[in-house]
């Protein structure tokens, strides 16, 4: 019977230690012997929880116990999750997380802290709830040279936009509805200013190119400037405004960002509504996959969990090596390719034409020039930008358009 611990009774750790209960018998079908839930740290009592008698608050309970052999970090954050999870590992106890936080920003650390004490470090359920990536990265498509994902990474912001296009409101009764339904946090800045999404697409990259770029470093953008004028422009040429994280190889170059997107419908992720998330990955010999599935939630984010944690205690699979990037990894984010969708005022369509080029004029709002722009880098948008700006023209909106790099051949 192997014994396990989880650090974190929240949300996700009450609902590992829920699954572990409840598909006891499944589980060992699975494993070949009981999971057998020894410890939940937390800093509370719990006195009204079922684990109640489980509650330990000092680490060192669990780091020092013999019998423990495989660990749930669910606490969140970093401060006391790096220290535990470093502890533990040291200790030869392999550790299983969903902490994005931590794995984005120490991943590289963690793994080789794992490698070097012959335990496992685990994080399928940092990146999408219950939908399986990080395995299928791993191992079933290993062996191919992957050349993109794009992904939504976070239901709450896809939940606004589906509801600025469904509904025709705005962001602010977007966001408050989701609120409301308990969607988003009280706080939720780290949704819809991309900062989940940036660390989530961080732990994807590295997975698939073995290079763990630093959150700070990745280019990201939110969704609180979009407005539903724009959402309805996107509309009216058959596109949904998505916030996407994208890791994209193309040729020598390496692109990583988060960004809203206008999606034409011809792509499978402009049709992902509500609170649900899809990741998109394109190998050289597989061509396109799609994942797609509730992205949070205290039972998709335990299926995760506990699938990490049989893993674990079977010993199957191998630590993979990430190296942390230097600055020559990604490509400077300048470089970047795509065709643009701008509004602006104070100007007109031939103003547009002389600085952009060949562009197509779509539907925007009322005293506004909307339209879509060729293909050109971040650096030569910037500067058209500026050049319309210097004659009289107001940038109102800028949004890049969705499309997929490199395809292998038939």
């Amino acid at each position: 019977m192997a014994k396990i611990a989880i650090m974190g009774c929240g949300v996700v750790g009450g609902g590992t230690a829920d699954l572990l209960t409840e598909n006891r018998e499944r589980i060992k079908e699975s494993c070949g012997e009981y999971l057998d839930l020894k410890y939940v740290l937390d800093v509370r009592d719990l006195p009204d929880s079922p684990y109640r008698d489980l509650i330990v608050h000092d680490v060192a309970a669990i780091e020092n116990d013999p019998e423990v052999t495989v660990v749930a970090e669910t606490i969140g954050g970093v401060r006391h999750a790096y220290d535990y999870t470093v502890r533990l590992l040291k200790a030869g106890k392999s550790v299983v997380s969903s902490n994005k936080q931590l794995v984005s920003e120490h991943g590289a650390e963690l793994l080789a802290l794992a490698r070097e004490h012959g335990c496992r470090y685990l994080f399928e359920a940092s990146t999408g709830g219950g939908i399986p990536v990080i395995g299928p990265l791993s191992h079933d498509l290993s062996q191919n040279e992957i050349l993109e994902i794009s992904g939504i990474l976070n239901g709450t912001t896809n939940y606004i936009l589906t509801r600025m296009k469904g509904g025709g409101v705005g962001f602010e009764t977007a966001l408050s509805e989701a609120q409301e339904k308990g969607y988003a946090e009280r706080d939720p800045s780290a949704d819809v200013e991309g900062t989940d999404a940036c660390r989530k697409i961080a732990i994807l990259a590295a997975t698939a190119f073995g290079k763990l770029i630093a959150p700070s470093r990745i280019h990201t953008e939110g969704i609180t400037a979009i407005r539903q004028s724009d959402v309805a422009a996107a509309a009216s040429v058959g596109a949904a405004v998505k916030l996407l994280g994208r890791a994209i190889r193309r040729g020598g170059e390496c692109f990583v960002l988060v960004s809203p997107f206008f999606v034409f419908a011809d792509c499978p992720l402009s049709h992902v509504d509500g609170v649900y998330n899809a990741v998109s990955v394109t190998g050289n010999y597989v061509g396109d996959v799609m994942f797609y599935g509730r992205g949070a939630g205290a039972k998709a984010t335990a299926s995760a969990v506990v699938a990490d944690l049989v893993e674990a205690a079977t010993g199957k699979g191998a630590t993979p090596v990430w190296e942390t990037a230097d600055e020559s990894f990604p490509t400077a984010f300048g470089s970047f390719v795509c065709p643009r969708y701008l509004s602006f005022s104070g100007v007109d369509r031939n103003a547009v034409r002389v600085v952009f080029g060949d562009v197509e004029f779509i539907r925007g709002a009322e005293g506004e020039i909307a339209f879509l722009t060729p293909a050109q880098s971040e650096l030569e948008c910037a500067d058209a930008i500026a050049r319309l700006s210097h004659g009289g023209g107001q940038l109102l909106s800028m949004i890049r358009v969705y499309e997929s790099g490199e395809r292998p051949e038939a």
